[in-house]
């Protein structure tokens, strides 16, 4: 059902050698991107009309509205089954408790005696945010998104979710009772690339929607590619591509654990990626033994499961050791990665590659899909080497506070002088020079004339075969 890789024998190549020989789920975003497009402009043209529109043609919903009735949130949160709701809570509840922990306050540095640097924390001022809708309902990733931007202090958010025929084209009930739960009123009944395109551009009217600075949160690769379509004009957290989990593993793993969690993941998706990089032959021979039994006990099989498991996305990866699996998951980058082997903590310190890392028996990627704390909201494809999991730093912006006085810029005008000289942007120079305007200059320039050129905002004069005056040893006049 799973194929093999063996890695062991020779040498692991370097770089992007060796990520070329790890499986990877095919997820064409550039080829999404021209299809989406045209519903992007036509939602920017035509606003909610065109929203109406694509709910009936992709989702087989006929709607008068596409805003959601703020009494049909406090409904289904009414209607919602007590356990879900207790869960949910708790997820709730352990996310703040970890978002929280994040925040940033603003630090001030003082580089030299009245001359500091301030970085305050300003967050995105509204986000629109996505839950996804087609094979599964995700409350969980409303959550996952609405806390950290909740505890950034984002002060206008709204949710998008596609509408479903069975609940009258709302979105799913669950979904609603999340947004309840958490406070987040403004939810649209819209999906895929029109619901990123409605964010992104807004639209006007009674049931309109502002327009957001930043839209995050996992969809399939339509919803992808219009993030990718609007990048410049909002912030995205990622592309989110399917869902990976990868199990470094040895000996000492128990089959069943490890069986289990691949099986976890390959059921969200066809595409999902299921990955187990080991030293053990024997683990190997015994996971596979138990992927069978486990598989049959469960759903989604056909649809979702073994096409996932089978796929060339997911493989079992034979090593030589520990030390060339970590290699091999740093060159993976999972979005989630499972170390089960013998000192996990050890092993998962040396990781540099990974969304979220879970480590020993007791942390299976569920736990962190749900209440761990920790947002699974985590980058895919690789994008772990240079791409961080959602949270609280993503909805804020670090802004520089420059603050000087006259003494701490004249201590370093020269510098600056010089710098801009050496970049040949003199009025950068000038600009310093302006403020200390009224000394005369201190040196002698070609043919004996001094350099008449004082502060003011005056260009510097031109000297010697009509070059400008490259002098770099501009000072700072003295006071009158």
């Amino acid at each position: 059902m799973i194929s093999r890789i063996d890695l062991r024998g020779d040498a692991l190549p370097e770089g992007s050698a060796l990520r070329d020989l790890l499986p990877r789920a095919e997820f064409d975003v550039e080829a999404a991107l021209e299809k989406v497009r045209p519903i992007c402009e036509d939602v920017h043209h035509r606003g909610t009309a065109a929203l109406i529109e694509y709910a009936e043609r992709f989702d087989g919903v006929t709607l008068d509205r596409v805003r959601v009735p703020e009494k049909a949130l406090v409904e289904a949160l009414e209607q919602l089954d007590p356990q879900v709701r207790a869960a949910l809570e708790e997820s709730v509840r352990r996310a703040r408790t970890v978002h929280r922990a994040q925040r940033r306050d603003a630090h001030t540095t003082q580089v030299v005696p009245g001359g500091t640097v301030t970085e305050k924390w300003v967050p995105v001022e509204r986000v629109g945010l996505y839950a996804p809708g087609g094979r599964s309902v995700y409350p969980s990733s409303v959550i996952m998104n609405a806390v950290p931007a909740q505890e950034a202090g984002v002060e206008s958010i709204a949710l998008a979710s596609p509408p479903q025929k069975e609940f009258g084209g709302l979105p799913h009930p669950t979904i609603l009772a999340a947004c309840a739960l958490l406070g987040v009123d403004e939810v649209y009944a819209v999906g895929g690339a029109q619901a990123v395109a409605m964010f992104a551009y807004g639209t006007s009217g009674p049931d309109g929607c502002a327009p957001a600075n930043m839209v995050t949160g996992p969809g399939n690769v339509w919803v992808a590619a219009a993030k990718r379509y609007f990048t410049g004009r909002i912030g995205i957290d990622t592309e989110a591509g399917p869902t990976e989990i990868a199990v470094l593993a040895d000996a000492t793993a128990d089959p069943a654990h490890v069986a289990a969690d691949l099986i976890s993941q390959a059921e969200h998706d066809p595409l999902a990626a299921a990955v187990l990089v080991t030293d053990s032959p024997e683990l190997a021979d015994a996971v596979e033994r138990e992927l069978e039994p486990q598989i049959a006990a469960t759903k989604h099989v056909d649809d979702r499961i073994v096409p996932a498991l089978s796929g060339k996305q997911s493989a079992i990866v034979l090593v030589d050791g520990i030390e060339e699996g970590l290699r091999v998951v740093d060159a993976y980058g999972a979005e989630h990665l499972e170390i089960q082997t013998a000192d996990a903590p050890a092993v998962a310190d040396r990781v540099r590659n990974a969304g979220a890392i879970f480590v020993g028996p007791w942390a299976p990627v569920s736990l962190g899909d749900y209440c761990a704390g920790s947002n699974h909201v985590l980058p895919t494809g690789g994008c772990a080497c240079h791409s961080s999991g959602l949270s609280v730093q993503s909805f804020l912006r670090g802004i520089h506070i420059v603050d000087y006085t006259r003494e701490a810029l004249a201590d370093v005008a020269h510098h600056v002088v010089t710098l801009a000289n050496a970049e040949d942007l003199p009025a950068h120079g000038a600009a310093v020079k302006a403020r200390f305007a009224g000394g005369e200059p201190d040196r002698q320039v070609a043919g004996g004339e001094p350099d008449k050129h004082v502060a003011g905002g005056e260009p510097d004069r031109h000297v010697a075969g009509g070059e400008p005056d490259k002098h770099s040893d501009w000072k700072v006049p003295p006071s009158k």
